[in-house]
């Protein structure tokens, strides 16, 4: 008998319809590899060349590319092609992730939070019902940034796909 992966349903249960980041390393890559193992819908823009900073993108990540190299626009076209944006990042963010933060869009709601912090995957949950967050950005440090910040991306989005939710949905 197969086993049942148990993050395939769960990220309905919080009202997401997918996951949208820019395949960089670090939190965007944690993102797109933890949808694609759980099948949840993911995509987004990635830069021209499909450019990071470990070489080209493998191209089973689902990802459309931007007209310019700049990874700048990636990151605005990812926020305004989303309901919301969830920056994980340990420290204050910088770079791409500081625009995340800072620009968040007009009517975008944005939260940042730190992966390894006690009760975030909660918090979360709950802001993302509030907002009524369908389809969800993701972005933070890259590796290069933040050593740690894949494996910590990753366990907080599997704690947060298996949080209690509260409140309407």
């Amino acid at each position: 008998m197969a086993r049942r992966n148990p993050l395939r349903q769960p990220w309905r249960r919080l009202g997401l319809v997918g996951l949208v980041s820019g395949g960089q390393t670090g939190v965007d890559r944690a993102v797109l590899d933890l949808a694609l193992e759980a099948g949840i819908p993911c995509g987004g823009w990635c830069p021209k060349g499909r450019w990071a900073e470990d070489g080209p993108l493998d191209e089973r990540y689902p990802l459309h590319e931007t007209p310019l190299v700049r990874v700048v626009q990636r990151t605005l076209w990812n926020m305004r092609d989303s309901d919301a944006t969830l920056v994980l990042a340990q420290r204050r963010p910088r770079g791409g992730s500081a625009i995340l933060a800072a620009q968040a869009g007009i009517n975008r709601p944005r939260l940042v939070v730190d992966p390894g912090a006690t009760g975030s995957p909660r918090r979360v949950a709950a802001w993302l019902c509030r907002h009524q967050v369908r389809l969800l950005n993701v972005g933070g440090p890259r590796a290069s940034e933040d050593a740690e910040i894949y494996d910590l991306a990753r366990d907080f989005l599997v704690r947060l796909l298996l949080a209690p939710v509260s409140g309407p949905r």
